[in-house]
């Protein structure tokens, strides 16, 4: 009877410190982030997987980091810049923070509207009603009601495994090309390689998992389960990204069939693998579209409202948290409206949203090591030396590949000299 109490009891605290990382993983993969698989899987066959791989494993490492820091301090990484580093270089995080958000989330609005488009229904009814929804249920539902919607929208992205089984793959042929490293100087082979970069590991997914952590009172005695919910999350993501490209390089690459948008990918799928994982193809982005839109705007809430000392919670009233909730309404809106601007073209907004995460990622990542490598702030949970190589090499490399693509869009010739 004991065993079994003793079973129930640790049971519940799992599930009640699991989601935070896993939501955030998951979210990582969004509307942007589908098409920017889906194109480099039509584009470049497999030759992203490796670049996908080690971003993965990167995931990994910052997310834990995050949720670490979070759980041991009690406290957002906004708070702790601001603590550490000022106000000026506060509010250059947050200027850096809401750049890439904003693009992200009208990225968000663009992948509900190509779902629907799909099935023959207007973005000028898909994309209001949907920032509605999404607006109506954050104001009006607690965090734990929330976190249940946000981790049956998870399930949804099981939709791309099956869409890349139903191609039926040559799986040696897979397993080859996947771990053969590929690069090439080609400024947009780079751009690709950085959007990659970029939707795997995002800068408001750092600020999320930290901020979600915090507001579910996980702490340092907790952790060990919230490392398994972010080591989960992060396997998922890149399990995710690489059956969308598989699906794209069996089928799209193969015979050369070139895409502009996640609308193009699910609808080229259809005479080439099927109705059906055209459909879920499409599913698989609504669902991931959804999520992402209820994530984003609330890491931008969270942070600012973390960094300058503002109320802040799902949990709170309007009337408790009046700049945390009209700073989200404020992101819900502009993405939708984004979205609904005559000629803007969709697809140039997800890829564009995922190459600008790409470019700001380092700043964040420089925060988020140095404050996890203060002793003071997290005592015998600092980070290893091991976490702090790779780490600022992950950093560095990032910064490295902004460089070439500046370089090789105003100089490819002495770009081609320098890497061949």
């Amino acid at each position: 009877m004991e065993a079994v109490k003793g079973f129930k009891t640790r049971a519940l605290l799992i599930m009640s410190v699991m989601g935070p990382g896993i939501i955030t993983a998951f979210a990582d993969n969004d509307a942007g982030g589908i098409a920017t698989y889906a194109a480099a899987g039509a584009k470049y066959g497999f030759q992203m997987v490796f670049i996908m791989l080690v971003s993965t494993i990167c995931l990994a490492i910052a997310q834990e980091i995050s949720a670490r820091t979070g759980a041991v301090t009690g406290r957002g990484l906004s708070d702790l810049i601001r603590e550490q580093y000022g106000v000026k270089w506060t509010f250059f995080a947050m200027v850096v923070l809401l750049l890439a958000n904003l693009g992200t989330t009208a990225s968000e609005f663009s992948g509900i509207a190509t779902s629907f488009e799909i099935l023959g229904v207007s973005k000028f009814v898909s994309v209001p009603l949907a920032a509605l929804l999404i607006w109506w249920l954050v104001l009006k539902a607690d965090y734990e009601k929330i976190e249940k919607v946000f981790l049956f929208l998870c399930v949804t992205f099981f939709s791309y495994i099956i869409s890349g089984i139903i191609v039926h793959p040559d799986w040696n042929h897979v397993v080859r090309e996947s771990l053969t490293p590929s690069f090439s100087s080609d400024p947009d082979f780079i751009l690709m390689a950085i959007g990659v970069i970029g939707t795997t590991i995002t800068p408001w997914g750092q600020f999320y998992v930290q901020a979600s952590v915090v507001d579910k009172g996980i702490t340092a005695k907790e952790f060990s389960i919230t490392r398994w919910d972010v080591l989960i999350g992060s396997f998922f993501t890149g399990l995710i990204a690489f059956f969308i490209i598989l699906a794209t390089a069996v089928t799209l690459f193969a015979n050369q069939i070139s895409i502009e948008t996640a609308k193009d990918a699910a609808l080229a799928l259809q005479p080439l693998a099927g109705n059906k994982a055209s459909l879920l193809f499409a599913g698989g982005l609504l669902g991931a579209s959804v999520l992402a839109a209820f994530i984003l705007p609330l890491s931008s809430a969270y942070a600012v409202c973390e960094a300058f000392g503002f109320e802040l919670g799902i949990s709170k009233t309007y009337n408790e948290a009046p700049v945390f909730f009209g700073l989200y309404t404020l992101l819900i809106f502009l993405g939708a409206a984004m979205v609904l601007w005559p000629g803007l073209s969709l697809y140039h907004v997800m890829l564009l949203s995922q190459v600008v995460n790409g470019i700001l990622l380092p700043p964040i990542l420089i925060f988020m090591v140095l404050l996890a490598s203060n002793r003071n702030i997290m005592g015998e949970h600092v980070n290893s030396k091991g976490y702090n190589l790779i780490a600022w090499l992950f950093t560095v490399l990032l910064i490295l590949l902004t460089l070439l693509l500046l370089l090789s869009s105003l100089a490819p010739d002495l770009t081609q000299q320098l890497l061949s």
